[in-house]
Protein backbone atom coordinates (compact mmCIF):
# COMPACT_ATOMS: atom_id res chain seq x y z
CA UNK A 1 0.00 0.00 0.00
CA UNK A 2 1.30 3.23 -0.77
CA UNK A 3 1.74 6.27 1.41
CA UNK A 4 -0.92 7.25 3.79
CA UNK A 5 -1.18 11.16 2.87
CA UNK A 6 -1.21 10.83 -0.49
CA UNK A 7 -2.79 7.94 -2.76
CA UNK A 8 -3.58 6.21 0.04
CA UNK A 9 -6.29 3.44 0.51
CA UNK A 10 -9.30 4.02 3.14
CA UNK A 11 -11.55 1.79 3.90
CA UNK A 12 -15.27 2.40 4.45
CA UNK A 13 -16.97 0.78 7.15
CA UNK A 14 -20.41 -0.59 6.96
CA UNK A 15 -22.53 2.33 9.21
CA UNK A 16 -24.93 1.91 12.09
CA UNK A 17 -27.74 3.33 9.69
CA UNK A 18 -30.36 2.92 12.74
CA UNK A 19 -30.20 2.81 16.85
CA UNK A 20 -28.30 -0.38 17.31
CA UNK A 21 -28.49 -2.40 13.87
CA UNK A 22 -25.55 -4.78 14.21
CA UNK A 23 -25.94 -5.82 10.15
CA UNK A 24 -26.96 -4.78 7.10
CA UNK A 25 -26.91 -6.57 3.47
CA UNK A 26 -25.99 -4.69 0.69
CA UNK A 27 -28.99 -4.56 -2.24
CA UNK A 28 -27.10 -3.05 -4.65
CA UNK A 29 -23.42 -1.56 -5.52
CA UNK A 30 -23.71 1.74 -7.91
CA UNK A 31 -20.13 1.81 -8.31
CA UNK A 32 -16.73 -0.60 -9.31
CA UNK A 33 -13.32 -0.95 -9.16
CA UNK A 34 -11.78 1.96 -11.11
CA UNK A 35 -14.59 4.33 -10.96
CA UNK A 36 -14.00 7.12 -9.19
CA UNK A 37 -16.33 8.88 -6.48
CA UNK A 38 -16.57 12.39 -5.00
CA UNK A 39 -17.51 12.88 -1.60
CA UNK A 40 -21.29 13.00 -0.62
CA UNK A 41 -21.56 10.34 -3.82
CA UNK A 42 -23.95 7.58 -2.95
CA UNK A 43 -22.38 4.07 -3.50
CA UNK A 44 -24.54 1.56 -2.58
CA UNK A 45 -27.90 0.18 -1.53
CA UNK A 46 -28.12 -1.76 2.16
CA UNK A 47 -31.10 -2.89 3.30
CA UNK A 48 -31.18 -2.88 7.49
CA UNK A 49 -33.97 -4.63 9.64
CA UNK A 50 -35.73 -1.61 9.26
CA UNK A 51 -35.32 -0.29 5.73
CA UNK A 52 -33.75 0.36 2.77
CA UNK A 53 -30.51 3.03 2.83
CA UNK A 54 -28.53 4.54 0.52
CA UNK A 55 -24.78 4.98 1.51
CA UNK A 56 -22.75 8.31 0.41
CA UNK A 57 -18.81 7.73 0.34
CA UNK A 58 -17.34 10.44 2.74
CA UNK A 59 -14.25 11.25 0.60
CA UNK A 60 -13.11 11.90 -2.76
CA UNK A 61 -10.58 8.93 -4.89
CA UNK A 62 -10.77 6.07 -6.90
CA UNK A 63 -12.27 2.79 -6.06
CA UNK A 64 -10.09 -0.32 -5.40
CA UNK A 65 -11.58 -2.88 -4.51
CA UNK A 66 -15.25 -4.11 -3.60
CA UNK A 67 -14.88 -6.38 -0.86
CA UNK A 68 -18.66 -7.86 -1.17
CA UNK A 69 -20.91 -8.88 -3.27
CA UNK A 70 -24.57 -7.78 -3.46
CA UNK A 71 -26.67 -10.01 -1.52
CA UNK A 72 -24.25 -10.26 1.24
CA UNK A 73 -24.98 -9.34 5.20
CA UNK A 74 -22.30 -7.77 6.69
CA UNK A 75 -21.66 -6.59 10.31
CA UNK A 76 -21.52 -3.28 11.20
CA UNK A 77 -17.82 -1.51 11.50
CA UNK A 78 -16.81 -4.21 8.45
CA UNK A 79 -15.12 -2.46 5.74
CA UNK A 80 -17.00 -2.80 2.55
CA UNK A 81 -15.06 -0.81 0.06
CA UNK A 82 -11.68 0.78 -0.28
CA UNK A 83 -10.87 4.11 -1.77
CA UNK A 84 -7.69 5.48 -3.09
CA UNK A 85 -7.87 9.32 -1.82
CA UNK A 86 -5.60 12.32 -3.27
CA UNK A 87 -4.95 10.74 -6.78
CA UNK A 88 -6.42 10.71 -9.70
CA UNK A 89 -7.33 7.22 -11.53
CA UNK A 90 -3.69 5.35 -11.42
CA UNK A 91 -2.88 3.27 -14.06
CA UNK A 92 -1.26 0.63 -11.28
CA UNK A 93 -1.59 0.30 -7.54
CA UNK A 94 2.85 1.33 -8.14
CA UNK A 95 3.35 -1.01 -5.52
CA UNK A 96 7.55 0.03 -5.60
CA UNK A 97 6.89 3.09 -3.59
CA UNK A 98 7.07 1.54 -0.16
CA UNK A 99 7.35 -2.39 0.48
CA UNK A 100 4.48 -3.76 2.07
CA UNK A 101 4.14 -3.96 5.69
CA UNK A 102 2.86 -6.84 7.71
CA UNK A 103 1.55 -3.83 10.19
CA UNK A 104 -2.24 -2.10 9.57
CA UNK A 105 -1.91 1.70 9.32
CA UNK A 106 -3.09 3.31 12.12
CA UNK A 107 -5.17 5.83 9.73
CA UNK A 108 -8.28 7.97 10.84
CA UNK A 109 -11.51 5.80 9.40
CA UNK A 110 -13.98 8.04 8.32
CA UNK A 111 -17.40 7.57 9.03
CA UNK A 112 -20.78 9.22 8.23
CA UNK A 113 -21.86 12.16 10.94
CA UNK A 114 -23.98 10.29 13.12
CA UNK A 115 -23.44 6.75 12.25
CA UNK A 116 -21.85 5.98 15.22
CA UNK A 117 -19.00 3.37 14.15
CA UNK A 118 -17.02 2.56 17.25
CA UNK A 119 -12.94 2.40 15.96
CA UNK A 120 -11.99 -0.60 16.95
CA UNK A 121 -15.39 -2.70 16.66
CA UNK A 122 -13.79 -4.71 13.50
CA UNK A 123 -10.66 -5.75 12.68
CA UNK A 124 -9.77 -6.47 8.92
CA UNK A 125 -8.51 -10.12 8.10
CA UNK A 126 -5.31 -10.52 6.36
CA UNK A 127 -5.68 -9.61 2.13
CA UNK A 128 -4.59 -12.23 -0.40
CA UNK A 129 -1.02 -11.14 -0.37
CA UNK A 130 -0.48 -12.60 3.32
CA UNK A 131 -0.26 -16.28 1.97
CA UNK A 132 2.02 -14.61 -1.45
CA UNK A 133 4.37 -12.91 1.02
CA UNK A 134 5.50 -15.95 2.90
CA UNK A 135 8.92 -16.75 2.10
CA UNK A 136 10.18 -18.99 -0.28
CA UNK A 137 11.52 -22.73 1.11
CA UNK A 138 14.79 -23.83 1.67
CA UNK A 139 16.11 -25.77 -1.27
CA UNK A 140 17.21 -28.53 1.45
CA UNK A 141 15.30 -29.95 4.91
CA UNK A 142 17.29 -31.30 7.64
CA UNK A 143 18.00 -34.53 5.62
CA UNK A 144 19.86 -32.60 2.92
CA UNK A 145 17.11 -33.81 0.55
CA UNK A 146 14.85 -31.54 -1.42
CA UNK A 147 11.38 -30.98 0.41
CA UNK A 148 8.09 -32.55 -0.52
CA UNK A 149 6.33 -30.75 -3.10
CA UNK A 150 3.08 -31.36 -2.23
CA UNK A 151 3.93 -30.21 1.66
CA UNK A 152 4.69 -26.90 0.57
CA UNK A 153 1.92 -26.30 -1.11
CA UNK A 154 -0.86 -27.39 0.37
CA UNK A 155 -2.77 -25.06 2.63
CA UNK A 156 -5.02 -27.56 4.07
CA UNK A 157 -3.89 -27.07 7.89
CA UNK A 158 -5.65 -23.69 7.19
CA UNK A 159 -8.47 -23.10 8.83
CA UNK A 160 -11.31 -22.25 6.28
CA UNK A 161 -12.31 -18.54 6.65
CA UNK A 162 -15.18 -17.80 8.56
CA UNK A 163 -17.20 -15.54 10.99
CA UNK A 164 -18.40 -16.76 14.31
CA UNK A 165 -21.54 -16.63 13.45
CA UNK A 166 -20.78 -18.10 9.97
CA UNK A 167 -19.02 -21.15 12.10
CA UNK A 168 -22.26 -21.61 14.45
CA UNK A 169 -24.47 -21.63 11.30
CA UNK A 170 -22.19 -24.38 10.12
CA UNK A 171 -22.41 -26.20 13.35
CA UNK A 172 -25.88 -26.05 13.75
CA UNK A 173 -26.36 -27.51 10.33
CA UNK A 174 -23.68 -29.85 10.40
CA UNK A 175 -21.62 -28.55 7.46
CA UNK A 176 -18.35 -28.94 7.29
CA UNK A 177 -16.45 -25.75 6.28
CA UNK A 178 -13.72 -27.25 4.90
CA UNK A 179 -15.65 -28.63 2.20
CA UNK A 180 -17.54 -25.64 1.83
CA UNK A 181 -16.53 -23.62 -1.41
CA UNK A 182 -16.13 -19.49 -0.57
CA UNK A 183 -17.86 -17.22 -2.45
CA UNK A 184 -16.53 -13.83 -0.41
CA UNK A 185 -13.95 -11.63 -1.09
CA UNK A 186 -10.66 -13.63 0.03
CA UNK A 187 -11.89 -16.82 0.25
CA UNK A 188 -13.92 -15.94 2.94
CA UNK A 189 -16.75 -18.46 3.46
CA UNK A 190 -20.82 -16.88 3.48
CA UNK A 191 -23.85 -17.55 5.16
CA UNK A 192 -24.80 -18.30 1.32
CA UNK A 193 -22.35 -20.51 0.77
CA UNK A 194 -23.33 -22.67 4.04
CA UNK A 195 -26.91 -22.57 3.07
CA UNK A 196 -25.99 -23.93 -0.19
CA UNK A 197 -23.62 -26.41 0.63
CA UNK A 198 -26.47 -27.63 3.71
CA UNK A 199 -29.07 -27.39 0.83
CA UNK A 200 -28.33 -30.52 -0.96
CA UNK A 201 -27.39 -32.91 2.02
CA UNK A 202 -30.25 -34.70 3.52
CA UNK A 203 -30.45 -34.96 7.60
CA UNK A 204 -27.90 -37.98 6.83
CA UNK A 205 -23.98 -36.92 7.49
CA UNK A 206 -22.78 -39.71 5.74
CA UNK A 207 -23.82 -43.10 4.46
CA UNK A 208 -22.83 -46.18 6.71
CA UNK A 209 -20.00 -48.67 5.70
CA UNK A 210 -22.16 -51.61 7.19
CA UNK A 211 -25.75 -51.18 6.55
CA UNK A 212 -25.52 -48.81 3.07
CA UNK A 213 -28.76 -46.97 1.88
CA UNK A 214 -31.04 -49.01 -0.45
CA UNK A 215 -31.60 -45.58 -2.04
CA UNK A 216 -30.37 -42.34 -2.20
CA UNK A 217 -32.00 -39.15 -0.55
CA UNK A 218 -33.70 -37.39 -3.68
CA UNK A 219 -32.97 -33.56 -4.52
CA UNK A 220 -34.93 -30.80 -2.73
CA UNK A 221 -38.43 -31.30 -3.80
CA UNK A 222 -39.55 -28.82 -6.39
CA UNK A 223 -42.91 -27.98 -4.40
CA UNK A 224 -41.27 -26.10 -1.88
CA UNK A 225 -39.53 -22.71 -2.35
CA UNK A 226 -37.35 -21.58 0.92
CA UNK A 227 -37.12 -17.96 1.15
CA UNK A 228 -34.46 -16.39 3.82
CA UNK A 229 -35.79 -14.15 6.77
CA UNK A 230 -33.84 -11.62 6.92
CA UNK A 231 -33.85 -7.68 7.02
CA UNK A 232 -37.21 -6.19 7.64
CA UNK A 233 -39.59 -9.69 7.16
CA UNK A 234 -37.00 -11.10 9.89
CA UNK A 235 -37.04 -7.82 12.20
CA UNK A 236 -40.89 -7.92 11.51
CA UNK A 237 -41.36 -11.21 12.67
CA UNK A 238 -39.62 -10.93 16.23
CA UNK A 239 -41.39 -7.68 16.74
CA UNK A 240 -44.59 -9.13 16.53
CA UNK A 241 -43.71 -11.90 18.86
CA UNK A 242 -42.52 -9.90 20.89
CA UNK A 243 -45.35 -7.18 21.00
CA UNK A 244 -47.97 -10.29 21.52
CA UNK A 245 -46.32 -11.92 24.22
CA UNK A 246 -45.56 -8.94 26.27
CA UNK A 247 -48.59 -6.21 25.84
CA UNK A 248 -52.05 -8.16 26.50
CA UNK A 249 -54.38 -7.46 23.54
CA UNK A 250 -57.69 -6.59 23.59
CA UNK A 251 -59.75 -6.09 20.30
CA UNK A 252 -63.23 -4.76 19.62
CA UNK A 253 -65.37 -4.40 16.63
CA UNK A 254 -67.88 -1.89 15.60
CA UNK A 255 -69.89 -1.97 11.95
CA UNK A 256 -69.75 1.38 10.61
CA UNK A 257 -72.57 2.82 7.90
CA UNK A 258 -69.87 5.08 6.12
CA UNK A 259 -72.53 6.22 3.17
CA UNK A 260 -72.13 9.70 4.39
CA UNK A 261 -68.09 9.50 4.32
CA UNK A 262 -68.03 8.08 1.27
CA UNK A 263 -69.79 11.51 -0.28
CA UNK A 264 -67.92 13.52 1.26
CA UNK A 265 -65.01 12.02 -0.68
CA UNK A 266 -66.78 12.37 -3.87
CA UNK A 267 -67.50 15.94 -2.82
CA UNK A 268 -63.61 16.32 -1.87
CA UNK A 269 -62.43 15.39 -5.11
CA UNK A 270 -63.87 17.85 -6.87
CA UNK A 271 -63.07 20.89 -4.16
CA UNK A 272 -59.79 23.10 -5.41
CA UNK A 273 -58.05 22.56 -1.96
CA UNK A 274 -57.33 18.81 -2.99
CA UNK A 275 -56.69 19.23 -6.58
CA UNK A 276 -53.70 17.43 -7.18
CA UNK A 277 -54.10 15.24 -3.86
CA UNK A 278 -55.03 12.13 -3.56
CA UNK A 279 -58.85 11.93 -1.61
CA UNK A 280 -60.16 8.23 -0.87
CA UNK A 281 -61.70 6.74 2.33
CA UNK A 282 -58.61 6.19 4.32
CA UNK A 283 -58.00 10.11 4.47
CA UNK A 284 -60.82 10.55 6.53
CA UNK A 285 -60.40 7.13 8.43
CA UNK A 286 -57.47 9.18 9.59
CA UNK A 287 -59.06 11.90 10.48
CA UNK A 288 -62.14 10.49 12.18
CA UNK A 289 -59.14 8.47 14.23
CA UNK A 290 -57.11 12.06 15.31
CA UNK A 291 -60.59 13.31 16.09
CA UNK A 292 -61.20 10.54 18.71
CA UNK A 293 -57.56 10.30 19.90
CA UNK A 294 -58.13 14.13 20.48
CA UNK A 295 -61.40 13.57 22.43
CA UNK A 296 -60.03 10.51 24.49
CA UNK A 297 -56.08 11.77 24.80
CA UNK A 298 -55.24 8.98 27.57
CA UNK A 299 -55.46 6.55 25.12
CA UNK A 300 -52.03 7.67 23.22
CA UNK A 301 -49.75 6.38 25.24
CA UNK A 302 -47.41 3.97 26.35
CA UNK A 303 -46.10 2.01 28.86
CA UNK A 304 -42.92 2.26 30.71
CA UNK A 305 -42.00 -1.36 31.88
CA UNK A 306 -38.37 -0.53 34.18
CA UNK A 307 -40.36 2.72 36.19
CA UNK A 308 -43.91 1.28 36.26
CA UNK A 309 -45.51 3.93 34.76
CA UNK A 310 -48.13 5.29 31.55
CA UNK A 311 -46.58 7.59 29.82
CA UNK A 312 -49.42 9.44 27.93
CA UNK A 313 -48.22 11.69 24.33
CA UNK A 314 -48.84 14.58 24.03
CA UNK A 315 -48.54 14.11 20.26
CA UNK A 316 -49.82 11.97 17.71
CA UNK A 317 -47.62 10.22 15.52
CA UNK A 318 -49.85 7.81 13.32
CA UNK A 319 -48.31 4.95 11.93
CA UNK A 320 -49.48 3.89 8.84
CA UNK A 321 -48.94 0.15 7.91
CA UNK A 322 -47.86 -0.50 4.28
CA UNK A 323 -47.60 -3.95 2.18
CA UNK A 324 -44.39 -3.61 0.83
CA UNK A 325 -41.79 -6.04 -1.41
CA UNK A 326 -39.23 -6.15 1.28
CA UNK A 327 -42.04 -6.91 3.76
CA UNK A 328 -44.69 -4.99 6.26
CA UNK A 329 -43.43 -1.31 6.87
CA UNK A 330 -45.11 0.83 9.27
CA UNK A 331 -43.50 4.77 8.97
CA UNK A 332 -45.05 7.10 10.69
CA UNK A 333 -46.49 10.56 9.72
CA UNK A 334 -45.12 13.01 12.45
CA UNK A 335 -47.25 15.51 14.42
CA UNK A 336 -50.36 14.14 12.28
CA UNK A 337 -53.01 15.59 14.92
CA UNK A 338 -52.00 18.90 13.74
CA UNK A 339 -52.34 18.87 9.93
CA UNK A 340 -55.16 19.72 8.69
CA UNK A 341 -57.16 17.84 6.12
CA UNK A 342 -54.94 18.37 3.00
CA UNK A 343 -51.97 18.17 4.70
CA UNK A 344 -52.59 14.95 6.14
CA UNK A 345 -53.72 13.37 2.24
CA UNK A 346 -50.80 14.76 1.17
CA UNK A 347 -48.91 12.82 3.89
CA UNK A 348 -50.40 9.74 3.27
CA UNK A 349 -49.83 9.67 -0.19
CA UNK A 350 -45.80 10.26 0.47
CA UNK A 351 -45.53 8.01 3.21
CA UNK A 352 -47.49 5.12 0.83
CA UNK A 353 -45.52 6.06 -1.93
CA UNK A 354 -41.69 6.44 -0.15
CA UNK A 355 -42.36 2.66 1.81
CA UNK A 356 -43.21 0.91 -1.16
CA UNK A 357 -40.13 2.24 -3.31
CA UNK A 358 -38.20 1.46 -0.35
CA UNK A 359 -36.98 4.32 0.70
CA UNK A 360 -38.34 4.52 4.10
CA UNK A 361 -35.65 5.88 6.63
CA UNK A 362 -35.25 4.56 10.23
CA UNK A 363 -36.10 7.67 11.61
CA UNK A 364 -39.35 7.40 9.74
CA UNK A 365 -40.46 4.26 11.69
CA UNK A 366 -39.08 5.92 15.00
CA UNK A 367 -41.42 7.13 17.41
CA UNK A 368 -44.95 6.07 16.90
CA UNK A 369 -47.37 6.49 19.30
CA UNK A 370 -51.15 5.13 17.27
CA UNK A 371 -50.88 2.68 14.12
CA UNK A 372 -53.99 2.35 11.42
CA UNK A 373 -54.30 -0.65 9.16
CA UNK A 374 -56.08 -1.17 5.87
CA UNK A 375 -56.93 -4.53 5.44
CA UNK A 376 -60.14 -3.92 3.46
CA UNK A 377 -58.24 -3.22 0.47
CA UNK A 378 -57.45 -6.76 0.05
CA UNK A 379 -61.57 -7.64 0.27
CA UNK A 380 -61.00 -8.24 4.17
CA UNK A 381 -63.93 -7.17 6.44
CA UNK A 382 -62.08 -7.06 9.29
CA UNK A 383 -58.92 -8.34 11.71
CA UNK A 384 -57.53 -8.86 15.10
CA UNK A 385 -54.45 -6.41 14.75
CA UNK A 386 -51.22 -6.99 16.46
CA UNK A 387 -50.17 -3.77 18.18
CA UNK A 388 -47.09 -2.13 17.18
CA UNK A 389 -44.21 -2.69 19.82
CA UNK A 390 -44.43 0.42 22.28
CA UNK A 391 -47.39 2.14 20.98
CA UNK A 392 -51.41 1.80 22.63
CA UNK A 393 -53.50 0.97 20.18
CA UNK A 394 -54.03 0.00 16.25
CA UNK A 395 -57.16 0.39 14.14
CA UNK A 396 -58.29 -1.91 11.63
CA UNK A 397 -60.57 -1.12 8.48
CA UNK A 398 -62.14 -3.44 6.77
CA UNK A 399 -63.59 -3.41 3.61
CA UNK A 400 -66.48 -1.04 2.50
CA UNK A 401 -69.67 -2.83 0.74
CA UNK A 402 -72.54 -2.45 -0.02
CA UNK A 403 -74.77 -4.00 2.27
CA UNK A 404 -79.01 -4.00 3.48
CA UNK A 405 -78.88 -1.54 6.33
CA UNK A 406 -81.62 -0.22 8.41
CA UNK A 407 -82.00 3.21 7.45
CA UNK A 408 -84.08 5.63 8.85
CA UNK A 409 -86.70 2.76 9.76
CA UNK A 410 -86.35 1.23 6.33
CA UNK A 411 -84.14 -1.11 4.83
CA UNK A 412 -82.14 0.08 2.56
CA UNK A 413 -78.50 -0.48 0.42
CA UNK A 414 -75.96 1.37 2.52
CA UNK A 415 -72.13 1.36 1.90
CA UNK A 416 -70.76 -0.46 5.55
CA UNK A 417 -67.69 -1.55 6.82
CA UNK A 418 -66.62 -2.87 9.75
CA UNK A 419 -63.98 -1.42 12.78
CA UNK A 420 -61.45 -3.16 14.85
CA UNK A 421 -59.05 -1.54 17.36
CA UNK A 422 -56.65 -3.71 19.43
CA UNK A 423 -55.17 -1.95 22.52
CA UNK A 424 -52.88 -2.83 25.33
CA UNK A 425 -55.07 -3.39 28.34
CA UNK A 426 -52.43 -3.10 30.75
CA UNK A 427 -52.88 0.71 30.10
CA UNK A 428 -56.43 1.29 28.27
CA UNK A 429 -58.99 -0.42 30.03
CA UNK A 430 -62.37 -1.12 28.09
CA UNK A 431 -64.04 1.84 28.66
CA UNK A 432 -61.40 4.20 27.27
CA UNK A 433 -61.25 1.42 24.26
CA UNK A 434 -64.72 1.45 23.87
CA UNK A 435 -64.99 5.36 23.75
CA UNK A 436 -62.20 5.35 21.27
CA UNK A 437 -63.94 3.12 18.74
CA UNK A 438 -67.01 4.33 19.22
CA UNK A 439 -66.05 8.45 18.81
CA UNK A 440 -64.17 6.89 15.30
CA UNK A 441 -67.66 5.34 14.03
CA UNK A 442 -69.63 8.81 15.09
CA UNK A 443 -67.60 10.47 12.83
CA UNK A 444 -67.81 8.77 9.81
CA UNK A 445 -71.31 8.00 10.20
CA UNK A 446 -72.06 11.55 10.25
CA UNK A 447 -68.67 13.16 9.05
CA UNK A 448 -69.98 16.86 9.74
CA UNK A 449 -68.56 15.94 13.37
CA UNK A 450 -64.69 16.39 11.76
CA UNK A 451 -65.77 20.44 12.00
CA UNK A 452 -67.75 19.75 15.15
CA UNK A 453 -65.67 17.73 17.13
CA UNK A 454 -62.05 19.34 15.74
Amino acid sequence: MTTMTEGSVREFKMPDVGEGLTEAEILKWFVQPGDTVTDGQVVCEVETAKAAVELPIPYDGVVTDLHFPEGTTVDVGTPIIGVRVGEAPPADPAPSVEPAAPEQPEERQAVLVGYGVAASSTRRRPRKQQPAAAPPQPELNGHGTPPSPPAQELPAPNRPLAKPPVRKLAKDLGVDLASVAPSGPDGIITREDVHAAAAPAPAHPEPSAVLPEPSPTPPVSPLETRIPVKGVRRATAAAMVGSAFTAPHVTEFVTVDVTRTMRLVADLKEDKDFAGLRVNPLLLITKALLVAIRRNPEINASWDEANQEIVVKHYVNLGIAAATPRGLLVPNIKDAHIQTLPQLARSLADLVATARDGRTTPAAMQGGTVTLTNVGVFGVDTGTPILNPGESAILAVGAIKLQPWVHKGKVKPRQVTTLALSFDHRLVDGELGSKVLADTAAVLERPRRLITWS
